[in-house]
């Protein structure tokens, strides 16, 4: 079977996404003491070291063990299976918009592969800009995910205003 260059290019956008992330995490793991903050620029970016046993900003960490199976892993690996199938067989999906699906997936099997092998996931940035402008702490799984879906609304809202104003 021929691999197309549309389905290489997904496939290498998502091992990009997985091995940035498992990169920095394997570094944060090894240089940066848990629970440690370090400035980066300032209070303004943070990077500490915490394992998060939940989801994102922590919540489902209380869950019972069998409920963190179902919520955190099984879930989320039948979603992002289904997103696969559909970013590889549908060819009508836009640029951005697979560039953006690519790094929800990347980002979205880093973390369920942590989950797996460590039972919780490595979160090291924070960043605080002052009032709402500030984040909870995240990895580059989670900036992944979150770049891909404001690619893929980007791309919904060039399409949306294409077909309004044709």
């Amino acid at each position: 079977m021929k691999l197309s260059r549309r389905s290489i290019f997904i496939s290498v956008l998502i091992i990009f996404n997985i091995a940035i992330d498992q990169i920095s995490k394997f570094w944060v793991r090894a240089n940066v003491e848990p629970f440690k903050e370090t400035q980066l620029l300032g209070e303004k970016f943070i990077l500490t070291n915490v394992e998060n046993s939940g989801a994102f900003l922590g919540m489902g960490s209380e869950l019972n063990p069998t409920l963190k199976i179902i919520l955190l892993l099984i879930l989320p690996i039948a979603v992002l299976g289904f997103v696969l199938r559909y970013v590889f067989n549908d060819k009508t999906i836009d640029k951005l918009s697979l560039i953006g699906f690519s790094c929800i997936l990347g980002g979205g099997f880093a973390n369920i592969y942590d989950r797996m092998m460590y039972g919780e996931v490595t979160d090291f940035f924070h960043i605080d800009l002052g009032g709402v402008f500030r984040t909870g702490i995240f990895n580059m799984a989670d900036l992944s995910v979150t770049t891909g879906m404001i690619m893929i609304l980007t791309a919904s809202f060039i399409h949306r205003n294409k077909n309004v104003s044709e």
